[in-house]
C-alpha cells in the first residue's frame, strides 16, 4: 500500500496491478486487539474502510459484495430460518439477510468489535438491521463458535471474511468447514467469500477442496464485479452437503422478493450460475 498524491494505492502482487482511489483526508484510525482500521474519505467513492492497509468496501461499490454473499444463498435454500454470519464486522451482510422476512434469527460473530462499532460511526448505513429482534451480534473467534454450535441447527453459514492470513487464517480449512458441515442441516448451505476468480483460482479449487475433505458434496462459485477489489472481480463460494446438487434457486420468489436491491436480481441469479468458460474449465463445473 501507498498513499502520496492525495492518492490511496494499494498494491496486489499475484497479477502485479493496483488499485487507487483520490482521498481528501482520513477521518478515523483504530488499532485493535486484531488488526488497524482506517476510514479515509475519497472524492468520487465516499468513504473508504481499509483493514491492515487492505481495502475492505466503499460507500459508493459494497452492495454489490454484500448482495451476492446473501441473496443467492437465501434464495436457493428452500425455507432458510437459523443464518451465521461468521466475520461481516460491518453489519452489510446482516442488513441484507434480514431483508427476509422469513429469517427468524441471524447471528452475525466477528472477532473484532472496532469493525462493528467503526462501521456504526462512518457506515451507518449499513448498520440499520443491528437493531432488529432477529439479529445477535457476537464479538468472539468464529472458529470456535462454529466448533460449538450444536448439530443440525442451521439453514445457512455465510462466511464474510478478509483475505486467509490474520485473523481470517482460520476459517479457510478443513477442521472449520467440517464445523459448518455438522452445524447445518441436511438441506444447509456454506457460503464463503473466494476472492477474486480471475488472479486466484487455484486458491477457489483450494478451497473448494477442503470442503469436499469436510464432507460437502457440491460447489457452485459465482463471479461478480467489485470495483474496489483488486482485478475489479470477486467470487463467492456456495457448498452444499447434497451430492450433485445443481443450485437451482426459488426464482419466483427472487421476482417477487418485496425489498430493495441495487445489483441482485433473479435475472441475474439465473445468468451468474452459468460459469464463464474460464472459470468452469479451471473448477471443473
Amino acid at each position: 500500500m501507498s498513499t502520496n498524491d492525495n492518492w490511496y494505492i494499494e498494491h496486489f502482487q499475484p497479477t502485479g496491478s493496483a488499485i487507487g482511489f483520490r482521498i481528501s483526508g482520513k477521518l478515523d484510525e483504530v488499532q485493535s486487539p486484531f488488526q488497524k482500521i482506517e476510514i479515509y474519505q475519497t472524492t468520487d467513492w465516499g468513504k473508504l474502510m481499509l483493514i491492515d492497509g487492505a481495502v475492505m468496501l466503499t460507500s459508493r461499490d459494497n452492495f454489490f459484495y454484500h448482495e451476492m454473499i446473501s441473496h443467492p444463498a437465501l434464495f436457493t435454500h428452500p425455507a432458510p430460518k437459523r443464518v451465521v454470519i461468521i466475520g461481516g464486522g460491518d453489519c452489510g451482510t446482516l442488513r441484507e439477510v434480514l431483508k427476509h422476512p422469513g429469517v427468524e434469527s441471524a447471528t452475525q460473530c466477528d472477532i473484532d468489535e472496532q469493525v462493528t462499532r467503526m462501521s456504526e460511526k462512518h457506515f451507518p448505513e449499513l448498520c440499520d438491521s443491528n437493531h432488529d429482534a432477529r439479529a445477535e451480534l457476537l464479538f468472539d473467534d468464529g472458529v470456535a463458535y462454529m466448533a460449538n454450535c450444536p448439530a443440525g441447527s442451521v439453514d445457512i453459514v455465510i462466511v464474510d471474511s478478509t483475505d486467509p492470513v490474520g485473523p481470517a487464517e482460520g476459517l479457510f480449512n478443513k477442521a472449520f468447514y467440517e464445523s459448518c458441515f455438522e452445524a447445518l442441516k441436511d438441506d444447509g448451505i456454506l457460503v464463503q467469500q473466494s476472492e477474486s476468480p480471475l488472479a486466484l483460482l487455484d486458491l477457489i479449487n483450494e478451497m473448494r477442496t477442503e470442503m469436499g475433505k469436510a464432507g460437502f458434496q457440491s460447489f457452485k462459485t459465482l463471479p461478480f464485479p467489485q470495483p474496489c477489489y483488486p482485478t475489479g472481480w470477486w467470487s463467492v463460494t456456495m457448498a452444499s452437503k447434497q451430492a450433485k446438487a445443481d443450485f437451482a434457486f426459488r426464482q419466483d420468489a427472487a421476482q417477487a422478493k418485496g425489498f430493495e436491491t441495487l445489483y441482485y436480481t433473479a435475472h441475474l441469479h439465473t445468468g451468474v450460475l452459468v460459469a464463464p468458460p474460464f472459470v468452469a474449465k479451471a473448477l471443473g463445473e
